[in-house]
């Protein structure tokens, strides 16, 4: 951010960690500038009072920068709160809390829908002395986000804040004829970053369609365009060349195996014991022995048929549905949870090349059409086991998956070089938007 002038002129703020501010800047504390409103605790017995059904802002729905209101849940209140816990148009949405990420951030209110009220979990801050889009911009600087980490009371992966906390909040507050022309400026310039980020995400989303594309290709057609080619029989899978084999997953198996899922209650997380492969995991892709949550060797030694050796298929059936992976050599004695089935091949198929077919686009098609008329986003290991799989020769599929480590390694260089410029691009807006609402930088002058 060179380009960018410093203020002529600063003064000390008399907040260490905040350090110096342009002179003719004021320091407030937020309790002098907005009023702080909790919100809703759901769970209240109402019984006996006139109640009224409203819709209601949870933590999911307030946004680093904007409000996802697709999915937005209502709850009874007594009609008499509806006045206390309402929304106004230009309350500026913070959290209280949840993962370190959502700590204090938030969006202003637009008045989107009438009523709407807030769960305790989500602050609505009401300003009477400061922009809205200024208090907004500057509660979701780094600045303030660094505050918020050292006033929360933090737990394993999560953090909350109290309201008293929030309303002792520094407030850098420009002369009131600056602030908008600050914002406006600001605004143009992260613009321009998000245009960029929203380019390069897009970009990231066709690499993956011609990634899943190339995958389901060579796993279903070959690599010779020439080749012959047969009906499978199964409507998603379509023609496959002549000379494979169709056989269901069951059949596909190592003899003395099957294909099972993992533990089922694995109790308390353990510093120490068994560690086994959850969801999580499989979403992931992160098998750190470290990462692992671990259970009793008692209850992992009940599930004997998903211990793992290394070298077999593990495959999300919960959550993660179509998640697979080759195990690592170092998981060998780890196990599996409910979530995640155990699949060790025959000397017929693969282990890598069961991976890349589970991970084409004809097998989620499956996947799909299994899922329906479930309540639960989850597949029954009998539909795993009746999984048709086209089974070229073992030589054939050696070459089919030395191609693929090839062009999907391009690609994945690719995703990881596009991914790393997106990071760079998010960090460079937010140290923009902290320098610029603390003003490091002048905005004043056109860029």
């Amino acid at each position: 951010m060179s380009h960018y002038k410093p203020y002529p002129v600063y003064k000390d703020s008399g907040v260490e960690w905040l350090g110096r501010v342009p002179e003719h800047w004021q320091i407030k504390r937020l309790k002098h500038i907005a009023s702080v409103q909790t919100g809703m605790a759901k769970g209240k017995d109402h019984e006996g009072k006139d109640t009224i059904e409203v819709p209601y802002l949870r933590v999911a729905n307030v946004q680093d920068g904007y409000l996802s209101l697709d999915d937005v849940a209502t709850m009874e209140i007594p009609r008499e709160e509806l006045a206390r816990y309402s929304l106004q148009p230009g309350d500026v949405l913070m959290n209280e809390g949840g993962d370190f990420d959502k700590l204090g951030r938030g969006s202003v209110w637009q008045g989107e829908i009438e009523p709407c009220i807030h769960q305790n979990h989500v602050f609505a801050v009401r300003p009477f002395a400061v922009s809205p889009a200024w208090l907004n911009a500057y509660t979701g600087s780094l600045t303030a986000q660094f505050y918020f980490m050292g006033r929360a009371k933090q737990s394993t992966n999560l953090a909350s804040i109290s309201s008293s906390s929030i309303m002792e909040l520094p407030i850098v507050v420009p002369p009131e004829a600056e602030i908008d022309l600050l914002l406006s400026r600001l605004d143009r310039e992260t613009t321009r970053i998000d245009a960029l980020i929203e380019k390069k995400t897009r970009f990231i989303e066709l690499l993956r369609e011609k990634r899943q594309a190339l995958i389901t290709h060579a796993v279903t057609k070959g690599l010779d365009p020439n080749v012959k080619m047969k009906d499978s029989g199964v409507e998603w899978l379509g023609e496959v060349p002549e000379h494979w084999e169709l056989k269901p997953l069951k059949l596909l198996v190592k003899q003395g195996t099957t294909i099972s899922y993992g533990i089922v209650q694995p109790g308390e997380a353990l510093d120490d014991g068994i560690p086994f492969v959850q969801t999580t995991n499989m979403s992931s892709g992160d098998f750190d022995i470290n990462s692992l949550q671990k259970t009793t060797k008692e209850i992992a030694a009940s599930f004997p048929r998903t211990c793992l050796s290394g070298g077999e298929v593990i495959l999300g059936i919960r959550a993660s549905i179509g998640a697979a992976f080759v195990v690592p050599a170092h998981l060998a004695g780890a196990n599996l949870s409910r979530g995640v089935a155990r699949i060790d091949t025959s000397q017929e198929l693969s282990s890598s090349f069961l991976v890349a077919y589970l991970s084409s686009s004809v097998v989620d098609s499956y996947w799909q059409l299994a899922k329906q008329g479930s309540t639960f986003n989850e597949v029954s290991i009998a539909t795993v086991k009746e999984l048709p799989i086209p089974v070229p020769p073992c030589e054939e599929q050696v070459d089919i998956e030395s191609v693929l480590n090839v062009s999907t390694g391009r690609f994945d260089a690719l995703l990881s070089k596009t991914e790393n410029s997106i990071a760079l691009l998010k960090e460079r807006r937010s140290a923009l938007i902290t320098a610029a609402v603390t003003g490091q930088i002048d905005l004043r002058e056109a860029i």
